[in-house]
């Protein structure tokens, strides 16, 4: 890793053996652990703790005061918004020490994490979902769903441009951005090829 590929500020501390691809931005006070894994083009907020081994993608953009614990990964595209957390063990305890029982948690490619929501550790989040700000994730969570309150609930559809999708009587539905089209079958949303 060389400094020509990224920018880190002077205040961010990136600790040993962390991987930093072309064109990533880290920025002010922020805090890089030990193999933390970063593809291109992320762009990484104000006083963002990545902990130990935490794998993203391409074109992640976190904003700031985010925490991203060990055994998160995000794939490309993901954004997650100011100050939402994720968490790595569900029955902590100050007494009792649990590292290396950490709970593996994956955010698919495109989604969208909003400002406060937690992510309660196992519960992996669907390609494009879109979890609403302050929303606590104490399930799965299907491709291209909008899900929100806590705990979270769906309450709809998304497509990949962050719009809500209107199904008709058939299951068909367009993104009224892209005008691309979706279908809705079984309770599962996918894109159809034009």
């Amino acid at each position: 890793m060389t400094d020509k590929e990224y920018f880190a500020h002077e205040t961010a501390v990136i600790d040993q053996g962390c991987q930093i691809g072309k064109g990533t931005k880290i920025w002010h006070f922020s805090h890089l652990m030990e193999n933390a894994i970063l593809g291109e083009n992320c762009n990484i907020g104000q006083n963002v703790v990545i902990s130990e081994g935490v794998v993203l993608g391409n074109n992640v953009k976190v904003q700031n005061n985010v925490s991203i614990y060990t055994g998160v990964i995000c794939e490309d595209d993901v954004f997650l918004g100011p100050s939402m957390v994720f968490t790595n063990v569900i029955n902590p305890r100050s007494a009792v020490n649990r590292r290396g029982q950490y709970i593996k948690t994956t955010v698919r490619k495109g989604a969208s994490i909003g400002a406060n929501a937690t992510i309660v550790c196992g519960h992996d989040i669907g390609e494009y979902a879109f979890i609403g700000a302050g929303a606590v994730v104490t399930r799965e969570v299907p491709a291209f769903a909008l899900v929100v309150g806590n705990p979270a609930r769906q309450i709809g559809w998304m497509s990949t441009f962050g719009h809500r999708l209107n199904f008709n009587d058939q299951g068909i539905a367009e993104c009224p951005e892209s005008k691309q089209k979706y279908k809705l079958s079984k309770g599962v949303v996918s894109r159809i090829d034009d």
